[in-house]
Order: C-alpha cells, then sequence, then structure tokens
C-alpha cells in the first residue's frame, strides 16, 4: 500500500510541473507522428518503412547476440540508406518543401484538397464517357490522382489544364487521335495530363488475358494512391484498379459507385479525425500571424465560449 501511495504522490508531483506548452509540445509531435503513419499507410512509403523498421530489429539483434560482423555490415547499410532514400524520395521531398514555401506549417498537417465538387463533375462525365467507350470497344486509361503526385507522369505526356467532359474524354481516347495511346490525368477534378505512359506492374500473378492498359493501371496503383479507371479495346469491359487490386467487367453504375466511395468519402462522409485535422490547420495558421502568447490566450478563449 505503502509503495502504491508514493507512486501516486511521485506522479502527482510530475503533473504538478505540466504546463499548457508542454500540453501543446506533445500534441503537436502526436499529431505530425499520426500524419505520418496515415501517409505511409496510403502510399507505397509504408512499404519502405517496414523496410526500414525490419533493418533496425536485425541491428538490435546482431547487437544483443554479439554478431560483430552482421552488425558491422548492417550499420554500414544504414549509412547508406540515408542516403538512398534521399534520392528514392526526391519528388516527395520536393513537393513538400514546396507546399512549405507556398502554405507555411499549415501545409504539414492539413490534408491535400480533394476538390469535391469538381471531383463529382468529373466522375459523371467519365461514367458517361465510359459508357459510351465501353459499347463502341474504345480503349481508355484515366487516372484519378489523390495524395501521391504524378508530376513525372505527365511529365511524359502532354500536359493540359481543361475540365473533364464527356465529349473530351471521347476525342482524346478516339483510336486515331494522337493522345488516345497513353492515360489522361485527373487532379481536382482537371485534366492535367493526356497521352501520359504509367509504370507497369511486375506483378506475375497478373492474367495473360489483360494487355498493357490494364498493367499500367494496376502499376500505377501499385507505385501511387491513385484511382485508375480503364476500358478495354478488345471486348469493351469497364475496371478499376486501387491499391494494385483491379475490379473488372463492371456496369457503368457499378463505376460511378466505386469512383465516388473512393475519390469523394473522406469529404461526405468525414470523422472525427478530419475536423480534428481542420482545428489542426486552424491552429496552425494562428502560429503563423500571431504569438504564442496570443495563441494560448485565443485558445482559452475558444474554451471558455464552448464551456
Amino acid at each position: 500500500m505503502n509503495v502504491i501511495l508514493s507512486v501516486a504522490q511521485r506522479c502527482l508531483g510530475y503533473l504538478q510541473t505540466i504546463q499548457i506548452t508542454d500540453v501543446l509540445d506533445i500534441a503537436l509531435l502526436s499529431y505530425m507522428l499520426y500524419r505520418l503513419f496515415m501517409w505511409a499507410r496510403n502510399s507505397n512509403v509504408g512499404q519502405v518503412l517496414k523496410g526500414i523498421a525490419l533493418i533496425f530489429v536485425m541491428l538490435w539483434t546482431t547487437s544483443a547476440f554479439h554478431l560483430y560482423m552482421m552488425n558491422y555490415l548492417i550499420s554500414k547499410v544504414l549509412e547508406l540508406g540515408v542516403l538512398a532514400i534521399v534520392i528514392v524520395f526526391q519528388p516527395e521531398i520536393r513537393h513538400f518543401l514546396e507546399q512549405i514555401g507556398a502554405r507555411g506549417m499549415s501545409a504539414v498537417f492539413s490534408r491535400k484538397p480533394i476538390g469535391t465538387d469538381s471531383n463529382e463533375e468529373a466522375i459523371e462525365e467519365l461514367v458517361t464517357a465510359y459508357a459510351s467507350m465501353s459499347r463502341d470497344k474504345i480503349g481508355a486509361l484515366t487516372v484519378f490522382e489523390r495524395s501521391s503526385i504524378l508530376d513525372d507522369s505527365i511529365k511524359t505526356g502532354t500536359a493540359l489544364n481543361a475540365e473533364v467532359s464527356s465529349e473530351l474524354l471521347k476525342n482524346i481516347f478516339w483510336p486515331k487521335a494522337p493522345l488516345h495511346d497513353g492515360a489522361v490525368i485527373i487532379r481536382n477534378g482537371r485534366i492535367v495530363g493526356a497521352g501520359c505512359i504509367m509504370p507497369l506492374s511486375s506483378s506475375t500473378t497478373i492474367s495473360r488475358e489483360l494487355g498493357t492498359r490494364h498493367r499500367a493501371g494496376i502499376g500505377t496503383t501499385e507505385h501511387s494512391d491513385a484511382v485508375v479507371a480503364i476500358v478495354s479495346e478488345e471486348t469493351g469491359s469497364i475496371s478499376v484498379a486501387v491499391g494494385g487490386m483491379l475490379k473488372r467487367h463492371l456496369a457503368p453504375e457499378t463505376l460511378r459507385r466505386m469512383l465516388r466511395k473512393e475519390l469523394l468519402s473522406d469529404t461526405n462522409h468525414g470523422d472525427g479525425s478530419d475536423k480534428g485535422s481542420a482545428r489542426m490547420s486552424q491552429l496552425l495558421s494562428r502560429l503563423d500571424n500571431f504569438s504564442l502568447r496570443d495563441l494560448l490566450r485565443s485558445g482559452k478563449e475558444d474554451s471558455d465560449h464552448v464551456e
């Protein structure tokens, strides 16, 4: 009993030393780690982080069991791995720094705007175009960009800045059109590239009856969090690729439902984490313009108002 009382008194002593700045510091760090894990889970970075974690486990294991040779080799791999990570993720790092310069610190925590209204219109136009192209057996490959930036793929085609319309999509993918042999990339509800070359999947489990267009669709979703809609030139079948998985033989209504679920659910059916993200973005915007004392005073006033 005395031990429990001693521990309780010690914990109470620690709690009395906590200041509002400590709480703010812990909250910001926790939110940064949460966003990092969510970003890693929704992109191919997660697999890389798992590999890095495995290397650290191996480093600790070899040190604990005194495997000096293995420990030396793994430590050298880690030293070179830092440089390799910078090289591999150079586009993501550059985009991150550009966001910081353009939008301030709030860019670190806020989500990339999805453009709900524009995406909703783009989905309706695409479904209309795909229903027509499916009947006429005209091949098509359309990529909806999400958080993973596809600037490198856009550079392989023709950069555009156009509203999505069914007629424009049908004209682009018309077999005799100069941009038909490639992918259309849609960002925030607008076409930003056409005739783009997308990475092919290297998976050996893909059916042999699937051609280059389907392999490119699957490969794109293996390397990013994009959503890809495909029309087969041979059969006219409509497919959707998400997360490296392909769903085939879709009706236009099923295509609409899948695209809305993948592209609009974050904004139309937001949960408490989205509200927390918006609140955190507002907080960081205040940090860009006010002193810490003013920020804490305004936070106290907000809490008093809620009470």
